[in-house]
């Protein structure tokens, strides 16, 4: 293939698009590349959007920001947090998933890749702080949806379209995002010794009570050092985390002693969610998203080799096992849920959908949705 397109403004997106549906060519629209390994191999011609990089604007009062998509996520953190906020979907980088190195991951791919963290089940997901966009569809046009500011937002909600669209539909040039203020504190109860299904129980409990958990996660014995550990992120002022733990201490009494982790501890325990360390870099990587209650029933059927790390307090679980595809899929469709092909060698991404197979209906609802965006196929490349 030609070289990639390296476009340094949203006129020169329009003009690549142009160029591509006159020679007839795919595209494929990529920021930082520390995703590039999920989905079928391609061989399109690459969009490459980091040089559209940089802060447009940024008004920490009205918690608004404005940037370019090829800005690297980790300059977006560093920006926000010296003014004391956050992005709260907590977004992290998938380039260590496949054995990269972190800062390689743009807001951009993150946006369009609809990236959420640990703190997705309070704090919300991508969708849900993308205020609005200006991006490029694939007829050559320069569109824009939402705006800048939150009593502004009318229309189509194209944001939420844009979020998890990993491409297919428009190559997006500037986004708006909402921020949150950081919290002051934080701190992470444990704990330990519960098998899958108590774990289970036991955050669900915290989540549903006026603890104000921000996040719930649990660690297999043999991924945490030969005891299992549920853990139980509570942040906000003081006194108001000091009153809701010992809230906690009360509610989960059943469940054993509730300790809590000391602050490196429990960093390392909330980036290896991040990173998926634990999981290893060279068994096929597979996301389970299900309800909490059908977790266990997933865990319970894996075999004794797999590995496997449960964020979302259930409802997403990274598991890490060279299992039958279909096998893995007709778990997560049994426990209500749908599984996403994350790693795998070039044989097994090219005859596994990345996707989990969507239901006639969805399917031909999405492929029309394509077509409004993209009426030629341009970002059809075959990844997905």
């Amino acid at each position: 293939m030609e070289n990639a397109l390296l476009p340094q403004s949203a006129q020169d997106v329009v003009d690549a698009i142009a160029d591509a549906l006159r020679a007839g060519e795919k595209l494929a629209i990529t920021g930082g590349a520390s995703k590039a390994a999920i989905g079928a191999p391609v061989a399109a011609r690459r969009l490459e959007m980091t040089g559209l990089r940089g802060v447009v604007d940024y008004d920490p009062a009205e918690l608004v920001l404005t940037v370019r998509p090829g800005t690297p996520l980790a300059e977006i953190q560093t920006t926000v947090a010296q003014a004391g906020q956050m992005l709260a979907f907590e977004p992290f980088d998938h380039g260590p998933m496949f054995g990269q190195p972190e800062g390689a991951a743009t807001i951009g791919g993150v946006v369009a890749a609809g990236v959420s963290g640990s703190q997705r089940l309070s704090g919300g997901a991508v969708r849900d702080h993308l205020l609005g966009f200006r991006a490029v569809s694939g007829r050559g046009e320069l569109f824009t949806a939402g705006a800048r500011v939150v009593k502004n937002v009318t229309g189509f909600d194209l944001p939420k379209l844009a979020a998890g669209s990993w491409g297919r539909l428009f190559a997006m040039t500037e986004l708006t995002l909402k921020v949150l203020p950081r919290p002051r504190e934080s701190v992470t109860r444990l704990l330990a010794g519960l098998d899958v299904e108590r774990a289970v129980a036991a955050m669900s409990l915290a989540m549903g009570s006026q603890a104000d958990v921000a996040a719930a996660a649990h660690f297999p014995a043999g991924l945490s050092g030969g005891t299992s550990a549920t853990i139980l992120r509570v942040q906000g002022f003081g006194p108001s985390v000091a009153a809701r733990c010992r809230m906690l201490d009360g509610l989960l009494a059943a469940f054993g002693p509730v300790g809590t982790l000391s602050p490196d501890d429990a960093d390392a325990m909330w980036t290896a969610l991040r990173t998926l360390a634990p999981l290893g870099q060279r068994a096929p990587l597979w996301r389970i998203n299900v309800p909490p209650t059908g977790a266990p029933q997933i865990i319970k059927a894996l075999p004794a080799d797999a590995r496997a790390l449960l964020d979302w307090a259930g409802g997403l679980i990274w598991l890490a096992a060279d299992i039958d595809p279909e096998t893995v899929r007709a778990a997560a469709l049994a426990a209500g849920g749908h599984a996403m092909l994350l790693r795998g060698d070039d044989r097994l991404r090219a005859n596994v959908p990345a996707f989990h197979p969507q239901p006639h209906g969805v399917a031909a609802l999405e492929a029309r949705v394509r077509r409004a965006f993209d009426p030629a196929g341009l970002f059809e490349t075959g990844r997905f």
